[in-house]
């Protein structure tokens, strides 16, 4: 019974992966295609729902994977903890280099020199306590939060915050990746610390899950509520574009209430699919995610390279229609589903999670 949880537990995380890529490309591709604001607005509320939600159930998953692969280490194995902190180390190189490969080709929404920092900074933290790793995640979150109240969010964006303008200079850099990027280190190491977190807990157990699950209902529902109400009535004092920057739950400004909402709205949807796993077991469709949330770093780094490069290659990148990004972003994950069944079918890993595998 217990391994059977296990396995559940795993392909659970699996699905969860396979939801944040297709929440990712619904989000990136309407930024690709400068979508915002055009179509139907229940459209619009469909795409909006995965806007700073599915990148930080990606980053949350990440650092859940970190504490189940460092069980080992934490356990008082010294040549195990060195193999860890080595492993980190070099898996937070090839991800760099795979987020630079991004961006050099344009893309500036790239998560992943951002989640090889987070990568990086956790070889150090593998036998951390659960109060300094909670600790951490509070300061990450407050430190960003006092830097977006003390500094020019705005600084480094164009007018449209689709293009960073001085991003390939030191400066430019550093600012981007602590500061006002898509997923800045001050306050997004936040969600990794909650993985570490939560990857630390027995996930097989219904009663530990059932508790988070309240209790990120009932943040979540606060979080959205005060949200509303902070921003209606603080527009008086600062105006709506004001209230809007300090209280609204969107991911840019990554405020405290956008943190705070986020996180659980990440853990809910976790658990959510360690449920269904263990509810719906060998199901044929569960299973085609499962294998795609498996291959989850090929598919990030194919659905800017093949996806976008193909609306590129016939002059349909920035056609500005929300009906048409939406759709293809449906259309591009049924074949990413499709391609990770074939894929499975001869290897047991994705592309690039074996590569990154045999270092």
């Amino acid at each position: 019974m217990t391994v059977v949880k296990k396995e559940a537990r795993v392909s659970g995380l699996d699905l969860a992966r396979a939801l944040s890529i297709f929440g990712m490309i619904v989000v990136n591709y309407k930024i690709a295609m400068m979508a915002d604001g055009s179509g139907p607005s229940w459209l619009a509320g469909f795409a909006g729902l995965f806007e700073g939600r599915a990148s930080a159930v990606f980053v949350v998953l990440a650092g859940i994977g970190i504490s189940l692969m460092t069980r080992k280490a934490r356990r008082g194995d010294e040549p195990e903890l060195a193999k860890q902190k080595l492993v980190l180390r070099k898996r937070s190189a090839y991800l760099l280099a795979l987020g630079l490969f991004l961006l050099a080709l344009g893309w500036t929404a790239d998560i992943l020199h951002y989640y090889a920092l987070f990568l990086f900074a956790a070889s150090f933290l593998i036998r951390s306590s659960d109060r300094f790793l909670a600790g951490a995640a509070v300061t990450a979150v407050l430190a960003g939060q006092c830097a977006q109240l003390a500094l020019n969010y705005g600084a480094g964006w164009d007018a449209s915050f689709h293009s960073y303008t001085d991003f390939w200079t030191v400066g430019g850099f550093i600012r981007n990746l602590f500061f006002n990027g898509f997923h800045p280190a001050l306050p997004w190491f936040a969600f990794f610390l909650t993985g570490m977190l939560i990857g630390r807990l027995d996930l097989t157990d219904p009663s530990v899950r059932a508790k988070r699950v309240t209790v990120s209902l009932i943040v979540f529902a606060a979080c959205e509520l005060i949200s509303r109400l902070a921003m209606k009535l603080s527009s008086a004092a600062v105006g709506d574009a004001g209230g809007r920057y300090l209280f609204e739950t969107k991911p840019m400004p990554p405020n405290l209430l956008y943190m705070i909402s986020a996180t659980s709205t990440a853990v809910l949807v976790i658990f959510a699919c360690i449920y269904v796993m263990e509810k719906l077991p060998g199901r044929r469709m569960l299973t085609a995610l499962v294998h795609t949330g498996q291959m989850a770093l090929s598919h990030y780094i194919l659905h800017v390279v093949a996806g976008l490069g193909l609306l590129e290659a016939l002059g349909m990148l920035e056609n500005g229609s929300l009906p048409f990004s939406v759709a293809y972003s449906i259309g591009y994950f049924a074949a990413a589903v499709g391609a990770s069944l074939l894929w499975r079918r001869k290897f047991t890993r994705g592309p690039l999670e074996a590569l990154m595998r045999k270092l």
